[in-house]
């Protein structure tokens, strides 16, 4: 078939900061196409032969200008929307990144951790919703669960940056200093995102949203957190080692687990049938 133009073409033109995305996007082997795709209201998907990837569906930034149908294109060339600064288009770029490097064939080289069976099974939580309660079961891949025996180590007096509004983040605050980064403060603790340039390098632990990939923020916050111990967190994250080399510490992420489930969730915008349709993991490095 005749594809469309290469997609972002010329991005390669801005200088380094691209070179996270260049780097991920050469990573998916040619030869391999999308079967499917859609744009959700609250998250979004893509089919490709090789598996399942999605992503938060981030509404912002340009107009869209890729309108044609991307089913049968090659999945790297639909991972170089990653790259546009409409942010919807971005966020079909990053699942497509997803659905090669978030598959449990190329996780299970790295060593990941499951959410176990039981956890599985149980799980109601509805991913990124900010009326969500947290784990209820089982021994669930929580990044901020897992890391707060860290926290809590140092006394009182760590310095949290959460980038982000996550559930229940309020329980860092009992263990030290916390300043959540969110474009639209809501809570006593979120303070405007450009702030992220006078707490972040402060930080002992900084905590980032997998969709900072999607807005381009990503490669200057890690500048700005490169001397704390920093893990990216959500199903937006690519699972891959690569960012393990631009100063990240552990990723936190999800799989999915059950194409169809995840199909039909993302096209209804039903968040509690999508969080049953990954399964949650983490890796450190």
């Amino acid at each position: 078939m005749e594809y469309p133009k290469p997609i972002c073409a010329n991005a390669d033109l801005h200088g380094g900061a691209w070179n996270l995305y260049d780097k991920l996007i050469e990573g998916v082997p040619e030869g391999i196409c999308v079967k499917d795709y859609c744009l959700g209201t609250a998250w979004s998907y893509v089919d490709a032969e090789c598996g399942m990837g999605t992503a938060y569906t981030d509404r912002g930034g340009a107009k869209r200008s890729v309108a044609c149908d991307l089913r049968g294109i090659e999945l790297r060339e639909m991972a170089k929307l990653s790259k546009s600064w409409s942010f919807k288009e971005a966020t079909l770029g990053i699942a497509a990144l997803n659905a090669w490097y978030c598959s449990p064939e190329r996780l299970e080289l790295l060593g990941v951790r499951y959410d176990d069976d039981e956890a599985a099974a149980g799980n109601e939580t509805v991913v990124g919703d900010v009326e969500d309660g947290g784990p209820r079961c089982g021994k669930r891949m929580d990044a901020f669960d897992i890391f707060m025996p860290r926290v809590d180590a140092l006394g009182g007096k760590a310095k949290v940056v959460i980038v982000g509004h996550f559930p229940r983040v309020e329980r860092f605050a009992e263990h030290g200093e916390l300043v959540v980064l969110e474009r639209n403060c809501r809570d006593e603790w979120d303070t405007p995102d450009p702030a992220c340039e006078y707490v972040m390098p402060q930080a002992d632990f900084a905590f980032i949203t997998g969709v900072t990939l999607i807005n381009k923020t990503a490669p200057r916050l890690l500048q700005l957190c490169k001397d704390a111990c920093t893990v990216m967190v959500g199903p937006s994250v690519v699972m891959s080692p690569l960012l393990f080399d631009y100063g990240v510490d552990s990723l936190s992420g999800s799989v999915v687990w059950d194409p169809e489930a995840a199909r039909f969730a993302v096209k209804n915008g039903v968040g509690k049938y999508f969080g049953r349709a990954l399964r949650m993991c983490s890796v450190s490095r």
